[in-house]
């Protein structure tokens, strides 16, 4: 399995910057830059890391994001903020139609295999999600 986390502050411009380091990491494991299997990694990163900002902010505190690729080519995405009393989402609920956000869980129940939520120890929880993207669809780098 390979693991990656890291740490970022809890701000709008870190929600770009965790989707790129995604989509790089994701590279750097085989999944080509461009590929639809990195696109919609990076839209799930994206959606989770903008709801982490907008709904869990704790000043001073930030979020993880958590990528694990498992053997057989599943990708599991987690991130981690520390808003444990906000309610965890059990599904994905609309926004009204007039609205300009409120659809990004919506966005990664429609791209993801599986999705769901975790508390951790207090005050963490994590909103995951998973990927099936087949080892036929990525290059194993050498060594």
């Amino acid at each position: 399995m390979r693991v990656f986390r890291k740490r970022f502050a809890s701000t709008r411009r870190a929600t770009v910057l965790a989707r790129r380091l995604a989509q790089g990491q994701l590279d750097a494991w085989g999944v080509p830059h461009g590929s639809e299997a990195s696109d919609t990694a990076a839209l799930i990163v994206a959606e989770l890391a903008a709801n982490a900002v907008l709904h869990a902010y704790v000043s001073g505190r930030g979020f993880e994001l958590g990528l694990l690729l498992r053997e057989d080519g599943v990708l599991r995405i987690e991130v981690t903020d520390t808003r444990a009393d906000k309610a965890l989402p059990v599904v994905a609920v609309g926004a009204p139609a007039d609205s300009e956000s409120g659809r990004g869980l919506l966005i990664v129940q429609g791209v993801a295999d599986h999705w769901g939520t975790a508390e951790g120890p207090p005050p963490l929880k994590t909103v995951w999600a998973q990927l099936a993207i087949g080892e036929s669809h990525f290059v194993r780098a050498p060594g």
